[in-house]
């Protein structure tokens, strides 16, 4: 988890980056923003790291060729903190490769700001940080005052909303060697354009943990059983929950994921493990982000997970059944008569 109650802006600073492929250029600042003002200093503080307190994944500075001091904001970030680049000449080189990634049309120029700080927790470590954040859309304010016995009303046409950070990025001064920690928010575009900022920008790929390894194993398996099973086998949508329920359950009640145990208990038949392994290993492959044959289990992940495990069967627009366990309690069958299919639920108890 990601604690910033005690943590102390040192340094800001603040540069304009536009869109390249619209000719619009960068305009960076000759000096740090004052930050002394114990007030701003809080509302700063509130905008720039509330965003990240609810966030689990944490992310790597990387490179396609493997060499990641090719990574440019690995590279300025790394002789920020070893003492080899001004804080300064820092911000306005992270401003200027920005602006060089800025080049799909839909990118929206603004505000970038670049934050040194101290005392930032995460995981129960204390370490000091660079932010990087980025405002895009502003929004009109009213401000009403107190004028000789009456009110005034005046306005802000542009003004930042300081519960909307629209991009961010935290790169922790811990593991360097590994990419650093790094967390990242992207509240704004949803689209194509959206990777320039985790891709093009930061160059980050997911650390593969134990909240990741559990989160994107249960991502496999659930596109395996809901898209993949049905090439080889013939199976009811109620198969499909039960296998999803079963898998479900066998992460709730396990600290550590085993291979051949859960290839056992979960899907019970040795045809269907084969195909399943074949199935991650192309993932594993495709994002090089191995899960191994066995790994622990976060249960942070699993309940993250469980939101998207859905185990309703739905018919048509009359009943949802909610299938909880014991697929053998559900039969499916054919009226020929009604020309309609059916299903035959066995209970003890009606609540």
């Amino acid at each position: 988890m990601f604690y910033y109650t005690d943590a102390i802006i040192e340094q800001l600073a603040i540069h304009r980056v536009g869109n390249k492929l619209q000719d619009e250029f960068y305009v960076l600042s000759e000096k740090p923003v004052d930050v002394s003002d114990g007030v701003l200093s809080q509302l700063l503080m509130h905008y720039f790291l509330s965003p990240f307190a609810k966030l689990d994944e944490v992310y790597r500075l990387s490179h396609p060729s493997n060499t990641r001091s090719l990574n440019e904001v690995f590279h300025f970030s790394n002789s920020f903190f070893s003492g080899e680049l001004e804080f300064l000449e820092l911000s306005q080189q992270l401003s200027k490769h920005l602006f060089e990634v800025s080049n799909h049309p839909n990118i929206k120029g603004g505000e970038l700001y670049i934050v040194h700080l101290r005392d930032v927790q995460l995981e129960g470590e204390v370490h000091e940080a660079i932010g990087i954040f980025k405002s895009e859309n502003k929004e009109a304010y009213l401000k009403i005052s107190p004028v000789q016995g009456a009110f005034g009303l005046d306005y802000e046409q542009e003004a930042i909303n300081i519960n909307k950070l629209d991009k961010g990025c935290l790169i922790i001064n811990s593991e360097s060697d590994e990419g650093y920690k790094v967390l990242v928010i992207d509240q704004t575009n949803r689209q194509q354009e959206a990777v320039y900022w985790k891709d093009d920008f930061l160059g980050v790929r997911v650390r593969n943990d134990a909240f990741n390894q559990t989160g994107n194993f249960l991502k496999v398996y659930k596109k395996f059983v809901n898209e993949e099973l049905d090439e080889t086998f013939e199976l009811e949508r109620a198969d499909k929950i039960d296998l999803l329920n079963r898998s479900m359950d066998y992460f709730k009640n396990k600290e550590t994921f085993q291979q051949d145990e859960f290839a056992e208990e979960v899907l019970g038949n040795p045809q269907a493990a084969g195909l399943f392994n074949s199935y991650r290993q192309q993932f594993e492959e495709e994002f090089e982000s191995p899960f191994g044959d066995q790994f622990a289990i976060s249960g942070q992940a699993v309940k993250k997970a469980q939101a998207t495990y859905k185990s309703v069967l739905k018919l048509d627009k009359n009943f949802h059944i909610y299938v909880h366990g014991k697929r053998e309690l559900i039969e499916k069958g054919y009226d020929e008569e009604k020309g309609m299919n059916y299903y035959i639920l066995y209970f003890t108890e009606e609540h």
